[in-house]
């Protein structure tokens, strides 16, 4: 069983997400661009990997690059928007 620790996120530029593969099970977070602006459409993880840490690993991630790449995010998936409410140093990233 993975941990959190053992989870590796990677920048699927093409596709426009966040994948972390998991004990054979693919995790996503879908984004789109809108100029300087990443909004993040859709959080998804399978049911048998739920509980473990991977879409908050997939969330940090995705967050840090935007952090690193001077981009704005608007979190229109639900996840991601309670992600940024509970972890307050990231909500400077959030677009006005």
């Amino acid at each position: 069983m993975s941990t959190p620790s053992d989870i590796i996120v990677a920048h699927n530029a093409g596709a426009h997400r966040y994948e972390a593969l998991v004990d054979g099970h693919l995790s996503i977070c879908a984004y789109e661009t809108e100029g300087d602006r990443m909004i993040f459409t859709h959080t998804a993880v399978p049911p048998e990997l739920r509980g473990r840490g991977v879409a908050e690993q997939l969330v940090r991630a995705a967050l840090a690059d935007a952090r690193t790449a001077g981009h704005k995010v608007g979190p229109a998936c639900s996840y991601v928007a309670k992600f940024i409410e509970r972890h307050k140093e990231f909500q400077d990233l959030l677009a006005g």
